[in-house]
């Protein structure tokens, strides 16, 4: 089995649950409290481990209460967190969730730390790492280290996934030549101008990033499943027919998940299926990083 390299965000999510949200400069008495571990990179690497991978995660934290929690927990999914930046007398990211009686909900994230997450800090970590391993990524940290894997799985000849996301545009450099990527609907109009309404539009998207220079695209449809296309292959997976309580981890466990496929050697048809079944499963239970199933219930699904 091929090692995987997380290099990404780690946050603490605050959750407070109100009848409805304040207005500006008004104080309200809320309802249930909770605090969830966070952040994309986590959710994925999470998702990763409890798939079988071997798993280290790159992520910057401070040395705040949030970064200590946030390592041990993932060191008891038996993720290896040597590599983790821990930055004094900085904030670890933080989201600070609000969610109504009607279930909608108002996010501010401070990204602290994981804006910290620099190309030189990643270059040295990595290159202690040897050369044999899949990374993924994702862009909750600074744009300029995402640059730097790309040119870093180039000259290392080590297969590069991008789940771009939260939506941002990508520099041509960064796309030429890299292995996957897995955006969703938005996020694939984000990068190719091209609204998914349609097969034939979704092809469109896809051929737009191949043009580019990537080599494989996955496109995730939600329950509609996941579009693959590469230059000689074109797939649509469909998904597990599930009732879903909450989506909010579904495509990082698809994408953690897919990443320990391939790093098994599964082909793009079986990769996609059984990640589809991980993210399924994630979205009937609530929660994000503790809503990623194990691979013993992913087998029996």
């Amino acid at each position: 089995m091929a090692k995987i390299i997380v290099v990404g965000s780690s946050n603490t999510d605050m959750v407070v649950k109100t009848s409805r949200f304040p207005e500006p400069g008004e104080t309200i008495i809320g309802g249930n409290f909770f605090m969830f571990p966070g952040g994309k990179g986590a959710n994925q690497a999470v998702a990763a481990a409890r798939a079988g991978g071997e798993v280290t995660f790159i992520c910057s934290v401070g040395d705040d209460l949030f970064g200590k929690n946030a390592l041990l927990g993932y060191e008891e999914e038996g993720i290896d967190t040597s590599s983790a930046k821990i930055v004094k007398d900085s904030a670890s990211g933080v989201a600070l969730i609000t969610v109504n009686e009607s279930g909608e909900n108002e996010i501010v994230v401070a990204s602290g730390t994981n804006a910290l997450l620099s190309p030189i800090y990643v270059s040295e970590v990595m290159e202690e790492m040897g050369n044999d391993a899949f990374i993924l990524t994702q862009l909750e940290i600074p744009l300029e280290t995402i640059s730097f894997l790309a040119r870093y799985s180039k000259l290392t000849n080590q297969p590069l996934i991008i789940n771009p996301a939260p939506a941002q545009v990508l520099e041509d450099e960064v796309l030429e030549g890299l292995f996957l990527i897995t955006p969703n609907e938005t996020e694939a109009k984000i990068l190719t101008g091209i609204t998914i309404d349609d097969d034939a539009s979704m092809e469109a998207a896809g051929k737009a990033l191949l043009s580019k220079g990537v080599k494989n695209v996955i496109i995730t449809l939600g329950s509609k499943g996941a579009f693959f296309m590469n230059e000689n292959l074109k797939l649509l997976e469909p998904s597990e027919k599930v009732i879903a309580l909450d989506t909010t981890a579904a495509g990082d466990v698809f994408n953690g998940v897919l990443t320990v496929c391939l790093s098994e050697g599964m082909n793009w048809k079986e990769s996609i299926s059984y990640a589809n079944k991980a993210a399924a499963l994630s979205v009937a239970k609530m929660g994000a990083q503790g809503s990623a199933p194990y691979k013993e219930e992913i087998n029996q699904h």
